[in-house]
């Protein structure tokens, strides 16, 4: 899909600096990626009431290094 867009210079100077793009093309499809990448993953919140623990289990005991 071919847009046109106005994008901020400062933005852009710094997105370089911390991606290996050499072109603001290949830089905005590493942004949309790293973009739904990010909102794709599931949200930890989204887990509550999912997970069932072993019977006994003690996580206070495994961060005493306890076995």
């Amino acid at each position: 899909m071919r847009t046109n867009i106005v994008l901020d210079d400062d933005l852009v100077g710094k997105a370089f600096k911390f991606s290996k793009a050499k072109t603001k093309r290949e830089l905005i499809r590493v942004a949309l990626t790293e973009f739904v990448q990010n909102h794709g993953r599931m949200n930890i919140g989204d887990l509550k009431g999912k997970m069932v623990f072993q019977e006994g289990y003690d996580y206070k005991r495994l961060r005493r290094g306890e076995s």
